[in-house]
């Protein structure tokens, strides 16, 4: 594969652009002794899998899709287009927002959506398979949510999310797959679906209110404590499988 589609694929630019990047001096490619090699040839070949480059200094590594995590901060929307608060792709690096696609939405897009105010684990990723894999309610995909109350929880309550509760724009009603008190405050809420403002709508119809949202669990997989709100990171063989396992 040529080096120029190599960097294409990956969200560098045109054709062109990434064919400039090479002539000018701008692309190393890491060879088979461990060093990083100046390439001036924008055609020149190589086997993308497995190949690790810099652009401009940066490292990078080649990969056919993408799949990414971000610990979602506050106050951030997962929108392209957002309207009143910052986008959480402005947290990426430009190449994984321009990888080409054949969608009309190029690069990696958001697994489902948090709210603005709502922190914590969030998938991203340019694979359509995954993303339906991992957003279809039909899936049961589990998505455990770490909830403050404003109101001391009661049994009731719990036991009301538990046995199911009807939403304003659905008469059948919405049940926790489970909820674990952690605290008088705190509850620890696991979803099998995502419909609009589920977690908060859920907790009001039984009395109380959301003061806070946290997703901590998709699937197997936890959020990484060493992962600080704001950064991400790629996401392992062993990350996609935890992700696989209910």
């Amino acid at each position: 594969m040529q080096l120029q589609d190599i960097l294409f694929s990956q969200g560098f630019g045109t054709r062109r652009v990434c064919a400039g990047l090479v002539q000018q001096g701008w692309v190393k490619v890491v060879g088979a002794d461990g060093e990083a090699h100046q390439v001036f040839d924008s055609t020149a070949s190589f086997e993308p899998v497995g190949l690790h480059f810099e652009v401009q200094g940066v490292p990078w590594h080649y990969a056919e899709k993408a799949y990414l995590l971000l610990n979602k901060p506050a106050g951030t929307e997962c929108s392209q287009k957002p309207s009143a608060w910052p986008s959480i792709y402005t947290l990426l690096p430009a190449p994984l927002r321009q990888r080409p696609s054949k969608s009309a939405v190029q690069g990696v897009q958001a697994i489902g959506r948090l709210d603005q105010d709502t922190t914590g684990l969030l998938l991203l990723s340019d694979d359509g398979q995954f993303i339906h894999r991992m957003s279809s309610p039909k899936k049961q995909v589990p998505k455990v949510y770490e909830v403050t109350t404003k109101h001391p929880l009661d049994d009731s309550q719990v036991a009301r999310l538990l046995d199911g509760v009807v939403l304003d724009d659905d008469p059948k009603p919405v049940r926790a797959a489970a909820a674990e008190p952690v605290a008088e405050d705190h509850l620890r809420l696991t979803l099998l679906e995502g419909k609009y403002h589920q977690v908060k709508r859920m907790v009001a119809a039984v009395g109380n209110r959301v003061e806070g949202l946290h997703r901590s669990q998709i699937g197997a997989f936890h959020l990484p404590e060493d992962l600080a709100p704001g950064q991400w990171r790629w996401l392992s063989e062993a990350d996609l499988s935890a992700l696989s396992t209910a």
